[in-house]
């Protein structure tokens, strides 16, 4: 019995404490043009700075890529510290543009199929902790061709 009780005070201050603590009321003063009542204040949604990384694989047969694109959805801000491995880990030459929602990837020397895979890492990526999967539509330009040619999307929850 003294056990429930406590549970039901302890319930009843927390409930109260959160019906109120973000509930403003202003001061009533008929001459005033407007008056603010209440205002809530939900949890602030943070911000975490994170590295986003896939792989991307060269098709044996295909043409080589001249450019690689990225549409970064609305809910992250990207940085253009960006880097670009081959399978073997070392870095590729490239000309990395960030345009607001696009990444644009320029390879100095196109990427043929000797290189089996490309790694894409997204460094400093600033991503809001609570939101949904952040969706990377991706796309190729290959040697001698102006169309880009979708090829994927990359996902990445939030945590």
């Amino acid at each position: 019995m003294k056990r429930t009780q406590v549970y039901a005070a302890v319930c009843s201050v927390a409930t109260v404490a959160l019906v109120y603590a973000g509930y403003a009321n202003a001061k009533m003063d008929n001459n005033k043009v407007a008056d603010i009542e209440n205002s809530l204040q939900s949890t602030p949604a943070g911000w975490q700075l994170v590295k986003q990384t896939f792989q991307l694989h060269i098709p044996k047969n295909g043409n080589a890529l001249s450019q690689l694109i990225i549409d970064v959805p609305s809910t992250v801000a990207v940085s253009n510290d960006i880097d670009i491995l081959d399978d073997k880990g070392q870095k590729i030459k490239t000309n990395i543009t960030v345009n607001s929602r696009r990444i644009i990837i320029d390879f100095s020397e196109p990427v043929t199929s000797s290189t089996n895979k490309l790694q894409i890492n997204l460094n400093k990526v600033q991503q809001p902790i609570l939101a949904s999967t952040s969706i990377y539509h991706l796309s190729a330009k290959v040697v001698g061709s102006d169309v880009e040619i979708p090829i994927g999307e990359a996902q990445f929850p939030t945590f």
